[in-house]
């Protein structure tokens, strides 16, 4: 048999059998931490968006803290660079300035823009990392097991364990 027969063989076998929606899903967190507070109950019914659990998000409040900090601080600069590039071009328009200052103005006003493009996601990243401290129900379901306790450290790097699981409602 070749093997595009075979894959196709298979394709065609996958195709034609059922979907199975899962009955319930394992849940863990997007980061590490340290489980704050467990909101739920084994059998409470729980709708989409419900907070399930929440971790010590102080690391993650001062992580975006400093990211805010370092984004302000980094679109002043590009504010400035590119006053100064308008204030180059000028010049350099009244045949005062060099192309070399031009130059050296266009590359800061780049490098600056840059940065705070560089800020700006890093923002975003520890802004996200904030947020995936708290575990929300991802669907309406039934609680159906509760495998963390505040105080328990969980870590993301390798295969991250099971917090809470949920069962769909039927």
């Amino acid at each position: 048999m070749n093997i595009i027969y075979r894959i196709s063989l298979a394709l065609l076998m996958l195709a034609s059998t059922p979907l199975m929606a899962a009955d319930s899903v394992r849940l863990s967190t997007a980061v590490s931490g340290v489980v704050k507070d467990v909101l739920v109950q084994i059998g409470q019914r729980v709708k989409k968006g419900d907070r399930l659990l929440t971790l010590d998000n102080t690391r993650y409040l001062a992580s975006l803290a400093e990211a805010d900090a370092a984004h302000a601080r980094q679109k002043q600069e590009s504010e400035e660079a590119d006053k100064d590039l308008k204030r180059t071009e000028e010049l350099y328009a009244r045949g005062v300035g060099s192309t070399t200052e031009l130059d050296a103005a266009k590359l800061r006003q780049i490098r600056a823009a840059s940065m705070a493009r560089e800020a700006e996601a890093r923002r975003l990243i520890a802004q996200k990392n904030l947020d995936d401290t708290v575990l929300v129900a991802p669907f309406d379901g039934v609680v159906r097991a509760r495998e963390a306790e505040p105080g328990m450290v969980v870590s993301t790097a390798c295969n991250p364990p099971t917090l809470i699981v949920i069962g769909k409602l039927r």
